[in-house]
């Protein structure tokens, strides 16, 4: 099959380093001509390698090569700045808005807390090279954390809760699994609606094991993957 062909060409590119990461490819129209093939088989052939994280779309701009993707290991408390730094990468956060609203029957379970009550919700996108690869909502019991939307809430909650209200992240419950990005993901992600996403959910608990938090976080799929050891008790 055709694309399969093309598919395999492509790869051979990447990994021979003609093309690079983050390399914006050429349209897809002089992708057809340079393959001699139809505008249909090339994205069949992109799409393949878009469900590999081999390369990912951004809407209205075209594709790209995909960088490597950070390592993120769930027994690790380190934020995303640092985690970031640390496998050389330039890390970035957005505030896209911070505000009381009332907790939907979801947040509401996470939290242990009646529906409707007031939380804080802390919308943000984050970056890597400049390149938007996660939607993160937190939502935050506020009796916790009283005056917190005063802070400089782009930088890391993990250091606000430390240096202004001696509290640490201790214990963390993760849910991790596979989704999509729809308009209200999508857009800030600057992808397309439908594209493949990581969704991870997390109920953060403190030293004292009190219930601090929960966010939820829509990754661009190539941009991410689960590292964690296990070691077997005896």
């Amino acid at each position: 099959m055709q694309y399969l062909k093309i598919k395999e060409d492509i790869l051979q590119q990447i990994e021979s380093g003609l093309l690079t990461s983050g390399q914006k490819l050429t349209s897809e129209r002089k992708l057809a001509e340079a393959f001699n093939t139809t505008r249909v088989t090339l994205r069949e052939a992109l799409f393949l390698l878009e469900s590999e994280g081999r390369v990912y779309r951004e809407d209205r701009r075209g594709w790209f090569i995909s960088p490597a993707p950070l390592r993120y290991d769930p027994t690790n408390t380190t934020n995303f700045h640092n985690l970031a730094l640390s496998q050389q990468r330039i890390p970035k956060t957005e505030l896209i808005s911070a505000s009381m609203v009332p907790a939907d029957k979801h947040i509401a379970q996470l939290l242990q807390i009646a529906p409707q009550t007031e939380v804080i919700r802390i919308h943000r996108v984050r970056y890597l090279d400049e390149r938007p690869v996660v939607l993160v909502t937190n939502y935050v019991l506020p009796d916790r954390f009283p005056h917190l939307l005063s802070h400089d809430l782009s930088a890391s909650l993990t250091d606000i809760y430390q240096q202004h209200y001696d509290t640490l992240y201790q214990r963390t419950h993760y849910r991790i699994r596979s989704s999509s990005l729809v308009a209200d993901t999508a857009t800030p992600l600057r992808a397309t609606s439908g594209c493949a996403a990581m969704y991870i959910e997390r109920v953060n608990y403190d030293q004292h094991d009190q219930l601090l938090d929960c966010d939820l976080e829509y990754w661009r799929h190539d941009a991410v993957t689960i590292e964690a050891q296990a070691i077997r008790q005896k």
